[in-house]
């Protein structure tokens, strides 16, 4: 009878203090804009709602995309043009929460030149990667009245723009930017897209339907612990989150994660200025879908809703 007793009590025991494994895969290799999950994992706050997080990460030969269709991995980072593409294409999977509600997205141009605006853009030449013409391109030829004509390609490498003062380059807030004071000794100015209407949400959080219906509490508990983490990971010492990105990512430079932490907070790419961290609205997810679809993005309409839901991460 002891015997019996002692057998229940560890069973239920062991399910009571059980950790769901789950998994999450970046968009790219790891680094200061996945911050809040790192420091999520370094201060406990996964572990306090019984998740044990394995980050997983991402890069140019890595489809995280195919991870998460494939059920190697419970969530993914995306962003508003991807879950817009699950939708179009009725793919089982959406958004549930967006951690960055500012699109890190720039462009750039040379200081003291007179190019202080995207209305100074006309006539100048833009460097832009095919990536670049296909997603934002068309949001600020259309704003600001520019041309396909002024564009070149950007090849990831920004001797071009740094050798032609009167030039302007993609790049991403936390990156280019930093590469271009090391080599060129100069900070450009830095025309961050959302700050001019480019109403895309970035780091979002993509599930698949399945999980959604079968299990929304792990995903309540996930953003939760995710939440806390962007909330230390901005408002105190970030040096733990960096500890562990750097494990997995041994050439990322400690200045590098230095100054996207202090770019990140700059620029309210978390919160927005106003927004409850990892939150999204429907508002908004209209009218990125709307300028999408005005812009030609999308040969036809289809029912955008089926991009996001509302129900975590608000």
């Amino acid at each position: 009878m002891n015997k019996i007793l002692i057998f229940i009590f560890l069973f239920f025991s062991f399910n009571i203090y059980a950790k769901d494994n789950i998994k999450l895969s970046l968009d790219w290799v790891p680094q200061a804009e996945h911050g809040g999950y790192f420091q999520a994992i370094a201060k406990g706050y996964y572990a306090d709602q019984d998740i044990e997080l394995t980050i997983i990460p991402g890069g140019p030969s890595v489809n995280t995309k195919a991870m998460l269709m494939s059920d190697q991995v419970e969530f993914n980072i995306g962003g508003s043009a991807g879950a817009l593409n699950y939708a179009k294409q009725d793919l089982p999977f959406r958004a549930v929460a967006a951690f960055f509600q500012k699109t890190p997205q720039v462009l750039m141009s040379h200081p003291n030149v007179g190019i202080d605006h995207p209305s100074d853009f006309k006539g100048k030449t833009i460097f832009l990667s095919n990536f670049g013409r296909l997603s934002f391109w068309g949001f600020i030829k259309n704003k600001y009245n520019l041309s396909d004509d002024q564009l070149e390609s950007y090849n990831f490498n920004s001797q071009p723009f740094i050798d032609d003062p009167q030039s302007i380059q993609q790049g991403y807030l936390s990156s280019e930017p930093f590469a271009i004071k090391k080599a060129a000794g100069f900070d450009p100015v830095v025309h961050l897209l959302a700050d001019h209407g480019f109403s895309a949400y970035a780091n979002t959080i993509e599930a698949s339907d399945k999980l959604i219906d079968e299990n929304p509490d792990l995903i309540n508990r996930f953003i939760s612990a995710s939440r806390q983490g962007w909330e230390d990971f901005l408002s105190n010492d970030p040096q733990p989150a960096f500890d562990l990105i750097q494990e997995l990512n041994p050439d990322m430079p400690s200045d590098k994660l230095a100054y996207a932490h202090s770019k990140m907070i700059e620029y309210n790419i978390v919160t927005g200025g106003d927004k409850k961290i990892g939150s999204m609205s429907a508002d908004r997810w209209k009218e990125f879908y709307e300028m999408s679809v005005e812009l030609g993005i999308y040969d036809s309409e289809f029912d955008h809703e089926k991009a996001y839901t509302l129900e975590f991460s608000n």
